[in-house]
């Protein structure tokens, strides 16, 4: 159905329809792409790494459709971005979404799409020469070690990194070994082509990548070893948010993140923590392990934590 290639044009879609709803309260007033990671949105972080990679990148739209615009469209004016947006009056999963952006995706030889809500230094180009090398209709980013199966798991590869299983669905006769789904997908123009009319189902394993398995399709995973997060509840935002802030998505180790525009007295204290613009840290305060989200106060000698 494919085959290799070099110098492809590439399209990309972002994923920010979700209502968020297990980050509640928290997205209630501000959706989930637009949560800051250490003085960014989570989305924008995506969407750097896509256009550094040269990929035309669009973004669909759902709960709060209107501020995730003009969040992005306001960040990715400053980094001389073009961004295109497709607003869901209804949701329409995964599937549906490809399928509503199906003329802006089908101008590309090489189709990208990517959870807004995962972080990750995504290697993007790494994966894109992947696929073309392997000639695969479908390729996913998988995490290296068993599958959490809080993060959904279900996706199955054996020795070579051919996947075998998808959820429910098995081929073959060896069981391959499950890893857990990381939110990014590569797929050819012949898989885009395949997306049957109408659709069986909106969501993308069950209506296209379970029968693109059973039709002998190939779809390959590669394991990656950066970091990576889901930060689908509140714990989850928390650990990712203070693992960036540290680590900038590398090895690299700082004591606490603090974003332009924070005032704090000289003897407020901040450690191993997370500290978003216009926040205010009064004189004695201590935070510890902590994400401060934008314009929060810590009074004088009061301590956060966790």
């Amino acid at each position: 159905m494919s085959s290799a290639r070099t110098g492809s044009r590439v399209r990309a879609l972002v994923l920010c329809a979700g209502r968020g709803e297990r980050l509640r309260p928290l997205t209630q007033q501000v959706a989930k792409p637009l949560l800051p990671v250490a003085g960014c949105p989570v989305a924008m972080r995506t969407i750097d790494i896509l256009h550094r990679a040269g990929c035309e990148t669009a973004v669909n739209l759902h709960h709060l459709a209107g501020s995730v615009r003009d969040g992005l469209e306001s960040e990715a004016a400053e980094r001389g971005i073009e961004l295109s947006f497709a607003v869901e009056p209804e949701l329409l999963g995964t599937l549906g979404a490809v399928v509503n952006l199906r003329d802006f995706l089908a101008d590309g030889d090489d189709i990208v799409l990517v959870n807004g809500d995962s972080l990750c230094r995504w290697p993007i180009r790494d994966a894109l020469a992947r696929h073309r090398r392997s000639g695969a209709d479908v390729t996913l980013q998988l995490g290296r070690e068993a599958p959490d199966q809080r993060l959904g798991g279900g996706v199955e590869v054996d020795q070579r990194g051919l996947v075998t299983g998808l959820r429910d669905l098995r081929v073959g006769s060896v069981r391959g070994r499950g890893r857990t789904f990381q939110g990014l997908h590569v797929l050819s123009r012949g898989a885009l082509e395949a997306i049957p009319s109408p659709l069986t189902s909106n969501d993308i394993v069950e209506g296209l990548y379970q029968p693109l398995l059973e039709s002998g399709a190939r779809i390959v995973g590669f394991g990656c070893r950066r970091r990576w997060h889901d930060l689908g509840t509140p714990r989850r935002y928390l650990d990712g948010a203070l693992d960036w802030g540290r680590t900038g998505g590398g090895r690299k180790r700082r004591r606490r993140f603090v974003a332009p525009g924070v005032r704090a007295d000289t003897s407020a204290a901040i450690e191993r923590s997370v500290v978003e613009s216009g926040c205010r840290l009064g004189a004695g305060a201590r935070v510890e392990r902590s994400l401060l989200m934008p314009g929060v106060r810590v009074g004088a000698r009061s301590w956060r934590q966790g």
